[in-house]
C-alpha cells in the first residue's frame, strides 16, 4: 500500500501543477462561504439590535393603553380618555407581580433656552418612570413625591434635548421654556438610543404629571392619563401580571362579562420574543439562501475534477501498473477534492469576515460574526469536497490499467 504521506504530496503537485483552473475551481466555495458568513452575519446582527431596543424600553414592562383591539391588531377607541391616574395607583395596589407603575400624559411642544429652540415630546409622569423605564441618570435628579403633590415646574432632559438646547454646557439648574412656561432642569437622562421603530428616545422631557395636567396640556380631563407603564416583578410572572391587571381594570370599568375591553395591555417582553424569532428566521432563512452557493461550488469542484481525471488518465494507469490499488486512487482523489475546498473555506471565511465589517461601516448595518456559523460553513465546505469528489475519486479507482496506460 503507498503511503498516505506519497498521496497527500501526489494530490497537492497535480494541485500546483494547474493552480489557475484549481483556483477557479474553489471560487464557488470561497464565494459561497463568504455568503453564508455574511448573510449570518447580518441576521445575527438585526436580532440582537431588534433585542436591545426593545430591552431599552425596559424590561418586564406592560403597556396599558385606553381603546380596545380589533382582530388585526389596531386599536380602536385611541381618542377615548378611558385610563386615570386611580386606575394607575389601584394597579399598583392591587396587583401582586407589579413592582412600580408609572402613569403619563405626553404631546409635543416647542422648548426654548436662550436663543436656541427645539421641538420635542413632553410627559408629564410620577417618580416611578425611572424604575420603570429602567433610565440612569447622568447628572442631578428625577422628579420626586413632592414635585408631583405641588405641581412644581422642574423638568428631567434626555441628551438629545440636551445637545439640541445647551451643547456643551451643563444643563442642571439652567431655565428652559416650554410653552412660554419656564422650567428648571434638575436632571439629565443617560443615553437609551433608538426605539424599534426608529424614534429617537432620548428626545424627550419628563415633567411632573400633576404640573403636564394643569400648564401645558389641560385639553386632558382631569384625572385622565394617555397611557400605564407596569413593571412586572419578572418575566415569569409577566402573563400573570397581564391577567391580573385585565381582570382589575374590567371591574374597575364596569365591563359586563362579553363586552370589549376598553383598554389595551401590551406585554413587550412578547414582543421582543415575536422579533427576535422573526429575525432569527431572517437569519435561517439568509443564511439558506448563501448555502445554494456552496452546492454550486461543490459541483464546480466535481466538474473540474472529472476533468482532471480524463486529462490524467494515463497517469492514473501507470500508478495502478506500479502497485497503486484502487482505494489509493480514490484517497488521491479525495484529497484533492477535500483540500481545494478547504482552502475555499479558509478563503470564504475571510471574505465573509471583510465583508460584514464593509456593510457594518458603510451601510450602518449592524453585524454580528457568529463562531458557529462561521465554523458550520466552514466544516460544509469540507463535507461538499468529500461528497462532489468522491464520484470523480470513484470513476478514477474503477479504470482499467490497460486501457489506461493505452489511453492518449
Amino acid at each position: 500500500m503507498i503511503l498516505v504521506t506519497s498521496i497527500i504530496n501526489i494530490a497537492f503537485r497535480a494541485i500546483k501543477a494547474n493552480f489557475m483552473r484549481s483556483f477557479l475551481a474553489t471560487l464557488g466555495i470561497i464565494i459561497g462561504v463568504g455568503a453564508v458568513v455574511t448573510m449570518v452575519a447580518i441576521g445575527s446582527g438585526a436580532r440582537e439590535k431588534i433585542s436591545s431596543q426593545i430591552s431599552s424600553l425596559g424590561s418586564n414592562l406592560i403597556v396599558v393603553l385606553p381603546g380596545a383591539t380589533t382582530q388585526g391588531g389596531i386599536r380602536i377607541g385611541a381618542g377615548q380618555q378611558t385610563l386615570t391616574m386611580l386606575d394607575a395607583e389601584a394597579i399598583q395596589k392591587e396587583c401582586t407581580n407589579i413592582v412600580a407603575v408609572a402613569p403619563a400624559i405626553f404631546g409635543t411642544a416647542q422648548v426654548v433656552f436662550g436663543n436656541q429652540n427645539w421641538s420635542t415630546a413632553i410627559y408629564g409622569t410620577t417618580s416611578e418612570m425611572l424604575v420603570v423605564r429602567e433610565w440612569e441618570l447622568v447628572s442631578g435628579r428625577f422628579l420626586s413625591e413632592q414635585d408631583i403633590k405641588n405641581g412644581t415646574k422642574v423638568a428631567v432632559i434626555g441628551q438629545t434635548v440636551s445637545e439640541k438646547l445647551f451643547g456643551e454646557l451643563d444643563p442642571i439648574g439652567k431655565i428652559i421654556r416650554i410653552k412660554k412656561i419656564p422650567f428648571e432642569v434638575v436632571g439629565l437622562l443617560d443615553k437609551k438610543g433608538q426605539s424599534l421603530t426608529g424614534h429617537d428616545q432620548d428626545d424627550i422631557i419628563y415633567i411632573p404629571i400633576s404640573t403636564a395636567q394643569r400648564n401645558l396640556f389641560g385639553h386632558i380631563l382631569p384625572g385622565r392619563v394617555r397611557v400605564i407603564y407596569a413593571k412586572a416583578e419578572s418575566l415569569e410572572s409577566l402573563p400573570e401580571a397581564v391577567e391580573q391587571i385585565k381582570a382589575l381594570l374590567r371591574q374597575r370599568h364596569r365591563i359586563q362579562p362579553g363586552q370589549e375591553d376598553d383598554f389595551t395591555v401590551m406585554d413587550l417582553t412578547q414582543m421582543l420574543k415575536t422579533a427576535e424569532e422573526a429575525a432569527k428566521t431572517l437569519s435561517i432563512l439568509l443564511g439558506t439562501i448563501a448555502s445554494v452557493s456552496l452546492v454550486v461550488g461543490g459541483i464546480g469542484i466535481m466538474n473540474i475534477m472529472l476533468v482532471s481525471v480524463t486529462e490524467r488518465t494515463r497517469e492514473i494507469g501507470i500508478r495502478m501498473a506500479v502497485g497503486a490499488k484502487p482505494k489509493d486512487i480514490r484517497l488521491q482523489f479525495l484529497i484533492e477534492s477535500t483540500f481545494l475546498t478547504m482552502v475555499g473555506g479558509t478563503l470564504g471565511l475571510a471574505v465573509g469576515v471583510l465583508a460584514s465589517f464593509i456593510i457594518s461601516s458603510v451601510m450602518d448595518w449592524p453585524v454580528k460574526i457568529s463562531i458557529f456559523s462561521a465554523f458550520l460553513a466552514f466544516g460544509f465546505s469540507g463535507v461538499v469536497g468529500v461528497f462532489f469528489g468522491f464520484y470523480p475519486a470513484y470513476k478514477a479507482s474503477t479504470l482499467n490499467p490497460i486501457d489506461a496506460l493505452r489511453y492518449e
